[in-house]
């Protein structure tokens, strides 16, 4: 018989690969598993993080401890509350209560042959997970790629870990209770980024990976990778106030966007001012967020918003701050924001202001972000708040997926033929 090596005696790679021939395995069940074993598990797992709240909490305390070397906005996307612990919970049983997408038709059509044709809607497979202080990330992948089918993998940063490992314990005790494999849901024990670099490679074992963090790390995944990369390198979002706008509108909306979590990928980073609307609007705005929001303008915003403005520099306009810093531009009207967004935008999210319906709606169609609004905060671009329950990312990238991401984007379609013993010629 065999001896089995002692963990301490692998390598990063060969744990690595253990646990991706594991995700593997679990996914083939995970998929075959039924809809109503599926959101069983999902429910479980809801009912497994309510009760695990005092551990959770308590894991979380141990990270924040160690946190004061970490920026603000790091900081409080790595913080949980009771509050933010039962918003974990809520959005597993919103993501179960969704309608099943396996084995959903998407198109039917029959060929002169008399061949039926479908596409029909499966999973990926295996998802690897790679995020930054987001301990919010191992319960939405995980509830999002049971959904949908698919075994996931995830590995956490340093700074998160204990939360981490508290959450997938009570991810891994719903599993467990609705007899679906333990493994379909996975963290990889090394925080290093060798593991990323090793994790990355396994083209053979994983479908998908999905980075979620600073531009750093999603560059070094994307460098790395032979396995397809869901990219998000920044969210530079826009609001452009047209000279149509409420005043009053735009202000509460760019507050908003703005001050109201400014540590996101969703939080306002530049706003754009009709010149037209400039000369009312800027000092208003200067008013508005006085003491609270460094403002970084051009010349004529400068000279509109008077000594607290500050000069921007080029790099202001390519800048994701998450922070209380904004950016502000007077530009010429509805062709000088649509440049502007053109030559320094993310493509995440933008948001025009304006009572004018048409210039609405050539916003809507000219600008090509993954998300584009009308008199609304760039905050509600996430999974969530859009429909999806929660996300697993947000896709800047046009393949395959754009925007937000839920469970959906976690599936593709195969086509299914029919035949009666046709035969090609």
């Amino acid at each position: 018989m065999t001896q089995s090596i002692p963990r301490q005696e692998l390598s990063n790679a060969q744990i690595v690969r253990g646990v991706a021939e594991a995700a593997r395995a679990a996914a083939r069940m995970v998929a075959k598993a039924s809809a109503a074993q599926r959101t069983a598990a999902l429910v479980a797992i809801a009912d497994a993080i309510d009760r695990n709240t005092p551990t959770i909490l308590a894991a979380n305390a141990r990270d924040m401890a160690a946190a004061h070397g970490l920026a603000t906005a790091m900081q409080d996307r790595l913080r949980l509350d009771k509050a933010r612990v039962a918003a974990l919970a809520r959005a597993v049983r919103e993501i179960a209560a969704a309608p099943e997408l396996l084995g959903r038709i998407e198109k039917t059509e029959a060929r002169p042959n008399g061949l039926e044709v479908q596409r029909v809607r499966i999973p990926l497979g295996v998802v690897a997970m790679i995020y930054e202080a987001r301990p919010n990330v191992t319960t939405d992948a995980a509830a999002l790629c049971l959904k949908s089918g698919n075994a996931c993998i995830l590995r956490g940063g340093s700074e998160a870990i204990e939360s981490n490992r508290a959450l997938a314990a009570a991810v891994r005790e719903g599993l467990a209770a609705a007899k679906l494999p333990v493994d379909a849901v996975q963290l990889v024990p090394m925080t290093d980024r060798d593991a990323i670099a090793e994790l990355v490679k396994l083209d053979d074992l994983i479908d998908l990976c999905i980075p979620r963090g600073g531009e750093g790390l999603i560059r070094y995944v994307a460098e790395h990778a032979r396995v397809p990369v869901i990219k998000h390198y920044k969210g530079v979002c826009h609001v452009f106030v047209h000279a149509a706008a409420d005043p009053l509108l735009a202000l509460r909306i760019v507050d908003n966007a703005k001050t109201s979590r400014p540590g996101v990928c969703n939080a306002l980073e530049t706003l754009l001012v009709d010149r037209a609307i400039a000369p009312a609007f800027i000092p208003s705005l200067v008013a508005q967020l006085a003491g609270r929001v460094e403002l970084r303008g051009d010349d004529t915003a400068r000279s509109l918003g008077g000594p607290t403005v500050r000069a921007a520099t080029e790099e202001d306009w390519y800048a994701e701050y998450l922070d209380l810093i904004l950016a502000v531009r007077v530009v010429d009207g509805l062709d000088g924001a649509i440049s502007h967004i053109e030559r320094y935008g993310s493509n995440h999210t933008e948001s025009i202001v304006t009572t004018d319906q048409a210039a609405a709606e050539r916003f809507l169609r000219e600008v090509d972000s993954s998300t584009v609004m009308v008199n609304a905060s760039t905050r509600f671009a996430d999974g969530g708040e859009l429909g999806l329950g929660a996300e697993i990312g947000i896709s800047t990238t046009r393949l395959h997926a754009y925007g937000p991401m839920g469970a959906e984007g976690l599936t593709t379609t195969k086509f299914v033929v029919r035949g009666t013993g046709q035969v090609r010629t």
